[in-house]
């Protein structure tokens, strides 16, 4: 009887966390799978110290380290402005029209259709919904702006 009530208890358990499974969002999954992991890797590494085979769980750590780097910099993020190393510069000077034109991919002169048109097909790409760029679909939206002179309307 005992095992059954233990068996039913361990079934409750699980049907809930599925359950909750099926209705977390993606990067909670993720981080779920990056922490499984990472306890994982960290209780193999502890039995093989325990084992008397120490370098390769040293080994074995040192490929976590860059799974230890990303949850580093998730917890502490940039300073808000801050270019990320590497990351696009920050621009925040009026943009030309030469400069726009590039940004859409347009010759000088193009139509307004034409600039609509481009805007719509670059913003599908990097829309931040989409899990885009902020920084880019805000670049388009001014290249844009600055091409039909909404700027000047507002």
């Amino acid at each position: 009887m005992l095992w059954l009530i233990l068996g039913g208890a361990v079934l409750f358990v699980f049907l809930g966390g599925l359950r909750a499974f099926e209705r977390a969002s993606v990067p909670t999954i993720k981080s779920l799978l990056a922490w499984l992991a990472a306890l994982g890797g960290l209780s193999l590494a502890l039995m093989l110290i325990l084992t008397g085979r120490g370098g390769i769980a040293i080994g074995a750590l040192v490929m976590f380290g860059p799974l230890l780097w990303q949850q580093w910099k998730g917890i502490h993020p940039p300073a808000p402005g801050a270019s990320p190393p590497g990351g696009p510069p920050r621009n925040t000077g009026p943009m030309s029209r030469t400069e726009a034109y590039e940004i859409l991919g347009l010759a000088p002169g193009a139509s307004e259709a034409d600039i609509r048109a481009a805007h719509r097909r670059l913003m599908r790409g990097v829309h931040p919904d989409s899990g885009g760029s902020d920084w880019l679909a805000t670049r388009i939206n001014q290249a844009r702006d600055v091409l039909l002179g909404l700027h000047n309307r507002r």
